[in-house]
């Protein structure tokens, strides 16, 4: 593929997408585009490839519809518990709508430490509720830092010790959500990625804040797949 189809793919894809803030909601538009290639597209640039359900099958556009009506009401009540996140809707790795969490270091974490403040916990115990309304989803938690070296060792040592800071960081919002009562058959994974995919760039403070974060999808789980095809997912 040349890189001028390579562009127009792209910008057709990011038009599709940009344009889902009708009052249709985010999801039923991203369900019905659903194929491949804007699943592939924005869930790269979304850094959340990872994150979804193994499927057997192929998912129909109409199943992504009924999905992404769905995860139209997650987002809402998502966005309506907590107070301290960004709360988007993007796609997962088949093409199927999903709720982003974005809790930004600020609100959880201080420097160098993976210890929840009191502003997490209460975040968190709200984000808990909207998890126990929501089972059908399933949860992958996803911990990153800035580039910021640590003092006395060397770049690659640095970015290993972020590495393992950001799998803390991670694995810690997972234990406080599990002692709210949140199950590890909901919450499939919890993973640091250190300084990868950052969202901002590193070279500024207000930078360097924004890719300090804990991204928490809520993402169509196998029986929600097979409720959708069953025509039973309300």
């Amino acid at each position: 593929m040349t890189k001028a189809k390579v562009a127009t793919a792209f910008v057709g894809a990011a038009m599709i997408f940009s344009s889902c803030s009708t009052a249709t909601g985010n999801g039923a538009l991203i369900g019905t585009g659903g194929g491949a290639l804007l699943g592939a597209i924005v869930g790269k640039l979304a850094g959340n490839t990872a994150v979804g359900a193994a499927v057997g099958a192929a998912v129909g556009a109409g199943t992504g519809a009924i999905i992404g009506k769905h995860m139209d009401k997650v987002k809402a009540e998502t966005a309506a518990k907590l107070q301290n996140a960004n709360v988007d809707q993007v796609t997962d790795a088949n093409g199927l709508p999903c709720v982003k969490v974005t809790f930004n270091s600020g609100i959880l974490f201080g420097s160098g430490n993976a210890t929840l403040s009191s502003t997490a916990v209460s975040e968190l115990t709200n984000f808990a509720t909207v998890l126990k309304n929501n089972t059908d989803c399933s949860v992958a938690i996803q911990g990153y830092t800035d580039n910021d070296p640590w003092k006395g060792s060397t770049a690659e040592q640095s970015a290993q010790k972020n590495l393992n800071l950001s799998q803390k960081r991670a694995d810690a919002v997972k234990s406080k959500l599990n002692s709210l009562g949140i199950t590890n058959s909901q919450i499939k994974s919890s993973t640091g990625y250190g300084e990868a995919n950052p969202v901002a760039d590193n070279s500024s403070a207000a930078g360097k804040a924004q890719n300090r974060r804990v991204e928490v999808y809520l993402y169509a789980s196998e029986a929600m797949i097979n409720a959708a095809n069953n025509g039973t997912l309300q």
